[in-house]
């Protein structure tokens, strides 16, 4: 029986990326739509879970995809309640990549021990991947802030995520340096999840921060978000701070995601979002 991967994507042109890690992850075979919504996807959904029987199931698969996250929770959650009894297929949630990513970062920042009670900053979290990195950072016990130019989409990312995963991330503006130097203030951890090129630390503000102890950038692009941090750093010291740089994180985020698109075929019932794919990265770093 072959492995048929349904990629549901909410873009009008579904993400190659994607689509090459899903054959990296074993899939025999990939399916790609594009331009779905709540509204649409209920005919895609019954042929995936009606077309195949019993334990048969399991080799049929969907992951959703897109580059906007409310769009995609909001694709995810429809698919979930198409679903009835063991009319079901596994399931898997990576949006512009965030799950995986901030998975991949937040079990790096881990490694080195418990986060519980530290000070956690993600510089401009307000994307799909700071929004979920916040989660997991909140759920291992950070006090998560993440940052924007603009308190009104500080404040709206906060409160989705809040509210779909229980946590408690505050928004805070930070739209110059001084800014940025208040905000690390009693700090111990930042992550950088900003725009590719875009320098939000700079290394002035940070190698002798008194109680900064980790520091973590996703960029993979030059410059890097965090000025003095290297795209290869895994967990490299640098001016007394623990450091992992965009391609440190990066190759933890591939093998998750390919590992992931594995697991999707050991039962029809799996649900990956942020927490599960975490575990994952956890168990692979």
């Amino acid at each position: 029986m072959k492995k048929l991967l349904l990629q549901l994507d909410t873009d009008s042109i579904p993400s190659s990326f994607d689509s090459v890690v899903a054959y990296d992850g074993g899939i025999d075979h990939l399916m790609t739509y594009a331009g779905m919504t709540p509204d649409n996807v209920e005919g895609t959904v019954h042929g995936a879970i009606f077309t195949r029987g019993g334990a048969n199931k399991k080799y049929t698969a969907i992951f959703v995809g897109g580059s906007n996250l409310a769009e995609g929770e909001a694709l995810f959650a429809t698919i979930q309640k198409t679903f009835f009894g063991n009319f079901r297929v596994s399931l898997m949630l990576d949006s512009n990549g965030c799950n995986t990513t901030a998975a991949a970062a937040v079990a790096r920042i881990t490694s080195g021990g418990s986060i519980a009670g530290k000070k956690a900053v993600v510089l401009a979290g307000t994307g799909p991947l700071g929004q979920r990195a916040g989660v997991l950072l909140a759920k291992e016990g950070a006090e998560v802030t993440l940052t924007s130019r603009r308190q009104d989409r500080a404040d709206a990312a906060c409160a989705a995520m809040n509210e779909r995963f229980g946590v408690n991330l505050a928004g805070q503006q930070v739209a110059d340096e001084a800014a940025t130097q208040a905000m690390l203030e009693g700090a111990q951890i930042v992550l950088a999840t900003g725009t590719p090129g875009i320098k939000l630390l700079p290394e002035g503000l940070w190698q002798n921060h008194p109680t900064l102890e980790i520091l973590a950038d996703v960029n993979t692009v030059p410059p890097t978000g965090i000025e003095g941090i290297k795209m290869l750093d895994k967990g490299k010291e640098r001016h007394g701070k623990t450091c992992f740089g965009g391609l440190g994180i990066g190759g933890l985020k591939m093998k998750t995601h390919r590992a992931a698109i594995a697991q999707l075929f050991e039962a029809n019932d799996q649900v990956f979002d942020a927490e599960a794919i975490y575990e994952l990265a956890k168990e692979l770093r």
